[in-house]
Order: C-alpha cells, then structure tokens, then sequence
C-alpha cells in the first residue's frame, strides 16, 4: 500500500548548522537528527536504537556520528553502524529550497485512542475539568490525553514550578467548589511532591483527585530510575489508592475514584505505569459518565435524635449557633435558621466569613484565632447547635454546655465527647425538618441588642490597639483594618499559617468574602497555591486575594511566575517582618531563647516585577491604604510588601 509523505520545514537558515555539525529537529511528531557533513544536509532518526539516546545532542567524530550517551557510532549521512551491525539508523528524504531545509515524513496515522484517552475522557465526563501539574518522562500518555480534551475545550491545565503548589491548589479548588480538581505529578519525586497538599485535602475534607506517572511495569521492584512504591507510599493519604493495568477496567477504575472522592470527600489516587499509559484501549471500552452512578446527599436524620433536638430547641431561651466549615454550602437555611431563633452565630475560624461580621446576628470566630464577642455568647447561652464543625481544640467549644451537632460524616458525631443530640443527616434537609417541627414552639431571647453591644466593646478594643506603632515596622491589625475597607466583599481570601493569620482570624472582618486555610494541616505556604485553585475555580467571576507572611511565601514563591504566564489576577498581600514569627512566640512562651527564626529576605516587591507582575512595597502606615487601592486597581498578579513589627500582632 502507498504511503503518503509530508515535507517538513526543519531549518530556516541552512548557515545555523554549521559544516561539521548536528542538532535536534522535529518534523511533525517525528524527532530528527539533522547532520550537516560534507556538504550535504541528512536526515536521521533522533533516537539511538542502543537506548534512546538523542542523537542530535551528539557530535561528528572521525567521520562518525557519535551517540552522546553511550558513544555508539553511525555514518552521519546514511546512518549505518560501522562493523556491518544491524542497529543502524532509519533515514529521510532531505530538500533544500533556498537556505532553508525540509525534510519528508510518513503522515502520521489518525490517533488510535489509548487507555489514557478513555480514562482521562470519563474523568472530564464527572466534572473533573481543572488540572494542576507538571509534566514530565514517565506521565506523557496521560498528559497527552488531556491535551485533547483541552484543546476540545473541556478542561484546563496549569503547568506549575513545584508539585507541592499543585496539590494545594487542587485542594484549595475543593474547599471551595466541593468538587475536585486533579494535580498531576511524574513518577518518584514528582508525585511525593504532592504528599502535604494530599494531606491538606485528606484532613479538611476536599475531595481530590492525583494521578501520578510511574516507571514501566516490567522495572517496578528492581530499583529503577525514580521508582517508588506509590500506590504503598499513598496508602495512608488516599481513601482510593489504585494502580492502572493492561486488563483494568479502566473508566470504571476512574469512576470509582471520582465517586469515591465525592462521596468521601477524601482524596483518590490513581497511578498510571508509563506503557499503560500509552496502549490502545481495549476494543469496545467506552469512557463512562455519571448518569445513575451516584446518590442524591439529602440524608435525613434518625427520628429519635430529632425528635430530642426538638425538645432541646423548646426548652430554650438563648441558643447559639456555631458553624463549622462542612456548613459552608448551608449558610443560606442556617441563617434563616438563626433569624428564627434571634440567636447568635459564631464560626470556627476555619468557617471565618460564612456569615458576615455585619450581620446583625454575626459574633465572629470561636477560639484561638477569634473575638471575645464568640467567646462571650457561647458562655453565656443555654444550648449550642453545632452544624458541621469537628470540635477542635483550636475553637475550644466547650462540652459543659447542651449540645445538638449535625454532621453528613456518623463519625464526626460525639467524636471528642457526649454529645446531647447527635443528628447524622445532611445539612439543610435536617434543618427543614427541625423547622417544621419546631413551628411554634420557639421561645427564644432577641440577642441582636447584646450583639450589637459585645461589638461596640471590641471595636473599641481595636481602636485602641490601633494607635500601637513602631519604628520596625507597621501592626498586622492596622494592615487588616485597611484590608477591610479595600477588599472587594466578594473575594477570595487564601491565607496561610503564622502570626499573620492568627490577626486575620481576629481583625478581619468579612461581609460576602470566602476564606480558605490550611485548616487541620496548618501547613507553610499554603496561601499563594491556594488563590491559583480559587482563581482556576471563580477567578473570571470574583476577585481572588491571598495574605502571607514572608515565611509561608518563601516557600513556594516560584510560583509567582506561574501567575504571570497564566495572568493570574490574584492580590497577594505580604507581611514582611524577616522572622517565622509564630515560632519565636513558641519559644518564648515555652520559656526558651529564640533560635534560628530570623529570615534573610529578598526585596519581595522587586521580585514580583521580576517576575512580571506588579510589586508595591510599603513601610509606612500612611501608605496602606493607597498601595492597597493600586494593588486593587491593577489588572493582573499584583504583590503588595508591607514591612510590619512581629511583636505588634
């Protein structure tokens, strides 16, 4: 049967390939070694048929073309082995027009779709759409899969500079949509890499998808070339943890992990060894959807325990609701909820900015990153209604008060303690049916005048602590004082670990913002991959924010590239007091010297415009709220410096 070939411009300039010279050239998908010997340009295969090496990387020798890896040799123009071998080379046809060289090749068959393909196309068919990675030798099979449905318009990658960055962006993008994004990572280090922002998910209950590379399944066990057990070294971290095979039934496979990762929201891991990754799929394999896979979540509650949460509700005079962060997505009923009863609402800091501190109900953050507006209206109520918070020893919700806790998760329910009425159900459907069997019955206290007073007190507070200053540098509540007057009220705020957030958990106050946090992790770093996930999730419809210290920056400040190269209009907010803050607090309290806490920093503004984006630094208290206007005003990555004292927190 005839072939059909295609010519291929390969070399503009026939003078950039010197007499005596080779390079590396591609025509198509075809990857050719281009020899310039004699006089005459040839054409070869680029991959040494002894183990790949790349040919066009090498050099001419003696008359021979020499394999820059293992010094294999070959005729530079015919690509014949000396000493009558048969591992010579596969050539093509060459052609000059003017000073620029072609070079003829098969046409390529169509694509023949792979398990990769089928895999990857279920995955986009349960709403997994948004990716975070790097590509890399041994996941080429998949991240070629998803190219396809990129360039179909059905998904969206993100190269990163470090997997770790990926991971926290993925579990960022799952707090805040509940639905989960895939990162992405080679085999080895690539995919350990990943591990933290696993655990982030796994802990703060977002659902997440990881697919990792792997070495070839006829190496794994011998010590190959970044092997490593993943399916083993993820067995703790991942609630579905599966390798791809040849006889997989592979979209069931990714079924079962996307459905596991929504159901659980916990994380699922599925890794592909790199020849999997690329065979045909087997005849008559189609990529599944979710179409009747899986169950609607409007659980409802035992009789019992609501019937005992009805009495409880009667009996009371002045409730207090505390949410937690697996109420985010119920705000709405909770609230109406709250208007019923005229009792206050108070969240955990990971739940910061579910209600507005605005609202006339609103009493801000529990524990240690909270106000004495929480904490005084948990002491001073007779029953508290805990919707899908974990009871934490950083909120501190006390167990000597009456106690009803709605929870989706039966194990969450009592987990620390006897709890009065544990009611194991879905959130808003609870709620539906307490409301209707409470209809009535409620005798509750409007507690709106004493909210309203508790906030007065501390406002006062704040204005006194205000006036704090130094000659180091600015206070982390005057930074968020001014944030409160700047940050549009529908972001998104990512934030990190540290001093700085602790003040943001108790000086910022939210109206519509959503905030994320390495909540149970409480991991370094976290803040700037994580306003990625926010704006891959809602960044066309919302302003995305992140607040750092210098610490938590240094960490993945690579990053910052990655948001220029995507114009990323993310506002990062950095306080820049040269010190892990946080850690000399321990010391100190701990009653020992502080030690190996200094940082040595950059000009992190000038590091920003380095990386293209815009870099702001302030140093003075009067410059804030300007430098936070431009910040705002700017369209694109954007990193405002504050310099600020560590002590004023």
């Amino acid at each position: 049967m005839a072939t059909t070939k295609k010519w291929y411009s390969v070399l503009k300039d026939k003078k950039t390939l010197p007499e005596g010279r080779v390079q590396t050239v591609t025509a198509g998908h075809q990857g050719i070694c281009l020899t310039h010997y004699e006089g005459k340009f040839s054409a070869l295969d680029n991959s040494c048929p002894h183990q790949g090496g790349p040919l066009g990387e090498g050099s001419i020798e003696n008359g021979m073309l020499r394999c820059p890896w293992h010094g294999w040799d070959y005729d530079p123009c015919t690509g014949m082995s000396p000493g009558g071998f048969d591992d010579g080379l596969q050539t093509f046809d060459v052609k000059q027009e003017g000073d620029e060289i072609f070079v003829a090749i098969e046409e390529e068959e169509e694509h023949q779709d792979t398990i990769s393909d089928v895999m990857i196309e279920t995955m986009v068919n349960w709403g997994v759409n948004t990716g975070f990675g790097m590509v890399g030798h041994s996941n080429l099979g998949v991240a070629n899969a998803m190219m396809r449905q990129e360039e179909q318009g059905k998904f969206q990658f993100f190269g990163i500079r470090h997997e770790g960055a990926a991971a926290f962006a993925a579990s960022a993008y799952g707090k805040l949509t509940g639905r989960p994004a895939v990162c992405f990572g080679i085999a080895g280090p690539g995919s350990t890499n990943m591990y933290t922002g696993m655990w982030d998910a796994k802990v703060d209950r977002s659902p997440m998808l990881v697919i990792s590379g792997q070495v070839n399944t006829q190496v794994i066990g011998t010590g190959a070339f970044q092997e490593v057990d993943l399916v083993g070294a993820f067995q703790t971290v991942a609630n579905f943890n599966h390798s791809v095979h040849q006889n997989s039934k592979h979209s069931e496979l990714m079924s079962l992990a996307i459905k596991s990762a929504l159901l659980n929201r916990d994380v699922s891991h599925i890794t592909f060894p790199d020849e999997v990754a690329f065979m045909v799929k087997p005849k008559g394999e189609k990529a599944q959807t979710p179409e009747g896979r899986i169950t609607p979540m409007n659980i409802s509650p035992p009789r019992q325990m609501v019937a005992k949460a009805v009495d409880m509700l009667s009996n009371s005079k002045m409730p207090a609701i505390i949410v937690g962060h697996g109420a985010r997505f119920h705000m709405k009923s909770i609230t109406a909820f709250a208007e019923k009863l005229n009792c206050p609402i108070i969240t955990t800091f990971k739940a910061k900015g579910q209600i507005s501190d605005h609202h006339d109900l609103g009493c801000g953050v529990l524990g240690r990153s909270g106000t004495p507006i929480a904490s005084w209206f948990m002491n001073e109520s007779d029953l508290l209604i805990v919707f899908g918070a974990s009871f934490s020893n950083h909120t501190g919700i006390t167990p000597k008060k009456p106690i009803i806790q709605v929870d989706y998760d039966p194990t969450a329910l009592s987990k620390f303690h006897k709890v009065d009425a544990a009611l194991w159900g879905e959130i808003s459907e609870t709620l539906t049916l307490i409301e209707e069997q409470t209809e009535g019955k409620l005798n509750t206290e409007d507690r709106r005048p004493e909210i309203a007073k508790r906030w007065t007190i501390w406002n006062e507070e704040k204005a006194s602590r205000l006036k704090d200053e130094s000659e180091v540098g600015l206070s982390s509540i005057a930074v968020f004082e001014a944030m409160n007057k700047v940050v549009p009220d529908n972001a998104v705020i990512a934030v990190d670990v540290g001093n700085n957030t602790y003040s943001f958990g108790r000086y910022f106050e939210p109206k519509n913002q959503s905030v994320l946090m390495s909540g149970y992790l409480g991991s370094i770093g976290f803040s700037l991959p994580a306003a990625m996930g926010a704006w891959a999730a809602e960044g066309k419809d919302r302003p995305i924010w992140s607040v750092s210290g210098d610490g938590g920056f240094g960490q993945y400040l690579g990053e910052m590239m990655t948001l220029v190269k995507y114009n990323m209009n993310i506002k990062h907010v950095l306080l820049n007091n040269s010190e892990l803050g946080k850690i000399s607090k321990e010391q100190k309290a701990a009653e020992l010297d502080v030690w190996k806490t200094s940082l040595h920093n950059v000009n992190f503004a000038k590091y920003a415009e380095n990386c293209g984006a815009l870099g702001i630094r302030v140093t003075k208290k009067e410059e804030l709220l300007p430098a936070l206007e431009q910040l705002k005003a700017h369209n694109g990555p954007a990193l405002l410096e504050i310099i600020t004292d560590a002590s004023l927190i």
